[in-house]
């Protein structure tokens, strides 16, 4: 490893592994994947959409459609905005929800914003005429943007909300998809496009007692306003005199904590494993900058925060935040040359930057106790960091307590509260901040029955893994493209990546429109490739994986042998974003196996 910089502290590097690794270990346990449930039996309501009533009556939807698009968000509408560009008109967007949004329409916490700069993961700027208010924008800004795409690219105009796809299953004799609905729909689709989300499906801790508890609750992604008071810019009157209590440390509880601090008479906050929290550095955007930006602005910003992000200094870093500025010096990248990285000095990048966070705690809380709880001592990208500049700040308030659990988690709830090392804290409202159902099964997350060629359904054709091409299509299904992060691409800026899928998928579908093709599918060859490529390069990355501390990254540390085929590209987003590029630009001859259409 190269030698320390003068502005690094001492780093005892084998003091620190020996330190991670007590850390994990006491994390680690036998039910991993069994430690959380679903929102159902007395939980089924706190899956209800409190942003809408009842879903208004209509009849049934039996048609034919050229695409159907399962999901409202920004995969959804990507996906339509990309088909709208190339011609296709016969499009059917489908989702559970009561308009386009998809996580900002069901995240709508107080404090909710971005982490990723606001010009650079919201989409299609540019396209719409919208410049965010701030640096990180506000949850209702991004849920604005949203309804104005589809209203841009007329994505409303055959949208069927408050619906949910329960199954598609592939006819051999139509050559469509036999798409059925909860609303007793039947749509037969020549392509359909699951965008899914990987934010969509709500769990709870398994905690015993859970169903115990007598007190209000709910969960982040459906917060209950009617008993909080206030909105998303918190004036939560209705806390006043409550105690309140938060299980949840990912980015969801950073946000959520500080506007519940300033309302509840007393606020407790139950940590298993306290999150990495570097600067945030908001500001309201500057207008006069931005109405300087030349046509094409956003995607040079955009391309520019991936090569950074990725630590490849490629040109001035335009972002400049706590994101991009982890390798900020010329002996971060191989021999100095700036479009190579080199893997030790990334390794102590991201030890530094973990020691720069762990100072910052101390700096920040005044409790010696609390603050060293707070400080997380596992690899910068074990878990997804977290961006605040005020919530190590909260804690420094009478009315707050922090509850380290010392990995364990908490023991039990009871009717009057929770219980953490034999002690219990009584509670009006206990809020549960602890995220989504995520890299586990497509089909178990989407709850989706999908059936295809033969018979054969996606469950059974993934049993030992997924097989995909580039992790959007699966041989034996043909005309179905999905988006999730098994054999994807992934960055930092999620949108990057999900603007080039569906530019991808789109221009596929148009080119099977346009040439009269019906089906279009990977060929052997071609699956077979990538698999073997997700497989070569996922070693590095599930070693780092495996020495961290548990969490929804590395399946809450419970290693099997199939996870290798449902990783993520680990080529980098760069080399996933050319080979994309490269098949549009070839019309796809190389990957695809593509069938003379026959007649419906």
């Amino acid at each position: 490893m190269s030698s320390q910089r003068n502005d690094e502290p001492a780093i005892d590097f084998d003091e620190l592994g020996r330190k991670y690794e007590e850390e994990r270990q006491k994390r680690l346990r036998s039910d991993a994947l069994g430690q959380y449930q679903s929102l159902s039996g007395k939980f089924a309501d706190f899956g209800v959409d409190p942003n809408a009533g009842e879903a208004p009556g209509r009849d049934r939807v039996v048609r034919d459609a050229d695409v159907l698009i399962i999901g409202g968000g920004y995969g959804g509408l990507l996906s339509g905005a990309h088909l709208r560009q190339n011609g296709v008109e016969d499009i059917v967007i489908v989702d559970k929800a009561a308009d386009f949004g998809g996580t900002w329409y069901w995240n709508r916490y107080p404090g909710i914003r971005c982490d990723v700069e606001s010009y650079v993961y919201i989409p299609l700027l540019e396209q719409t005429g919208f410049i965010p208010s701030e640096k990180y924008a506000k949850g209702a800004e991004i849920y604005d943007q949203c309804q104005r795409i589809g209203e841009r690219f007329e994505l409303y105009r055959d949208a069927l909300f408050q619906t949910e796809v329960e199954s598609f299953s592939w006819s051999e004799e139509r050559q469509r998809w036999i798409v059925r609905t909860t609303r007793d729909d039947e749509i037969a689709a020549r392509f359909v496009i699951s965008c899914t989300g990987h934010y969509s499906k709500p769990k709870l801790p398994g905690i015993a007692g859970i169903e115990s508890f007598e007190g209000h609750s709910f969960h982040t992604s459906r917060w209950d306003y009617s008993y909080t008071g206030g909105n998303a810019d918190g004036n939560l009157t209705g806390l006043k005199g409550k105690k309140v209590g938060v299980i949840g440390t990912g980015s969801t509880g950073i946000q959520c904590v500080p506007p519940l601090a300033d309302w509840a008479e007393q606020l407790t906050l139950f940590q298993r494993t306290p999150i990495s929290i570097d600067t945030r550095g908001n500001r309201p955007t500057d207008m006069d900058w931005a109405r300087s930006q030349e046509p094409g602005w956003q995607k040079e910003r955009i391309e520019n925060f991936t090569y950074w992000t990725s630590g490849i200094q490629h040109g001035e870093n335009l972002v400049s935040d706590s994101w991009t500025n982890l390798l900020s010096e010329p002996s971060s990248v191989a021999g100095g040359v700036v479009e190579e990285v080199d893997p030790m000095e990334m390794q102590r990048a991201e030890i530094a930057k973990m020691e720069s966070v762990r100072r910052r705690v101390e700096e920040v809380v005044e409790d010696e106790a609390t603050a060293e709880a707070l400080k997380p001592y596992y690899h910068y990208f074990c878990k997804r960091p977290g961006f605040s500049d005020n919530y190590l700040q909260t804690f420094n308030r009478p009315n707050v307590t922090l509850v380290d659990t010392d990995g364990k988690g908490v023991e039990r709830i009871t009717p009057k509260g929770v219980v953490v090392s034999g002690k219990e804290y009584e509670l009006d409202c206990l809020v549960y901040a602890t995220g989504f159902d995520f890299m586990t099964s497509y089909t178990k997350e989407t709850g989706l029955t999908i059936t295809g060629r033969g018979g054969i359904s996606l469950d059974d054709h993934w049993s030992h893994g997924a097989r995909t091409l580039w992790g959007m299509q699966t041989r034996g299904f043909p005309n179905f493209f999905l988006m999730s992060l098994v054999q994807s691409g992934v960055s930092i800026n999620y949108n990057h990546i999900a603007e080039a899928q569906t530019a991808y998928i789109a221009a596929v579908i148009a080119h099977c429109i346009d040439k009269g093709i019906g089906n279009v599918e990977p060929t052997k060859d071609a699956e077979d490739s990538w698999v073997d490529r997700i497989v070569e390069l996922s070693g590095p990355r599930q070693a780092f994986l495996e020495a961290c501390t548990p969490g929804y990254f590395n399946y809450e540390g419970e290693y099997r042998e199939e996870y290798a085929l449902n990783t993520s590209f680990g080529g980098g987003p760069h080399e996933y974003l050319a080979l994309l590029e490269k098949a549009i630009k070839g019309a796809f001859a190389d990957n695809l196996e593509f069938t003379e259409r026959a007649e419906s």
